[in-house]
């Protein structure tokens, strides 16, 4: 969860007032997003002729509201600006809010991007085989089912993909459906709430 802008960060930001250009301020925002770093502290310190103390708050408070207008989904000039007080500087908001909705769209596909998720299914393929040859005479003509699963790890990076095949009994194919089925039941009960 994102953190909570307070009104310590809305002082912090006040320091952007001291910015040469708007080109400043706005690079400091765009840089800030990523994470307080020192190098980022000092060339705001020298940016903003302010204490390296001073330009690291600063840099924390831009990272703190830049991840809160992300994790609230705030898209709009409107919703951005209801997270500034009242007594904000009005220019410096609008400005910090453009700055924002521009970087936004940027900010959330790096953010999908850079998420740790499960490998997903992509193909699914199968077939019966029956079983013509075996060392054990209990195996002959028992009809099997093979099943091919193609995944994708999205978290391994690039199109890493694998396929994995299991050989299934008629037993083990009815405990997997009637688990398949449940799943499904349950499923369906949470999204018709």
């Amino acid at each position: 969860m994102a953190a909570a802008v307070s009104p310590e960060h809305f002082n912090n930001l006040q320091l952007l007032l001291k910015a040469p250009s708007k080109d400043a301020v706005r690079d400091v925002c765009v840089q800030s997003h990523r994470g307080p770093s020192r190098r980022l502290a000092e060339t705001t310190a020298a940016t903003l002729s302010i204490p390296a103390a001073q330009a690291a708050q600063l840099v924390q408070s831009l990272h703190v509201l830049s991840h809160h207008v992300l994790f609230y989904n705030l898209s709009s000039p409107e919703q951005i600006l209801e997270v500034f007080p009242e007594s904000f500087h009005s220019s410096l908001k609008n400005l910090i809010t453009k700055i924002l909705l521009e970087n936004s769209p940027t900010w959330r596909t790096e953010a999908v991007s850079n998420q740790i998720s499960l490998p997903q299914l992509k193909e699914l393929d199968w077939r019966v085989d029956m079983v013509t040859s075996s060392d054990s005479v209990s195996r002959m003509s028992v009809p099997t089912c093979l099943v091919q699963f193609k995944m994708e790890d999205p978290s391994a990076g690039g199109e890493s993909a694998s396929a994995v095949t299991v050989e299934l009994g008629r037993e083990s194919l009815d405990t997997i459906l009637d688990g398949l089925g449940r799943i499904r039941d349950q499923l369906s009960v949470v999204a018709g709430k």
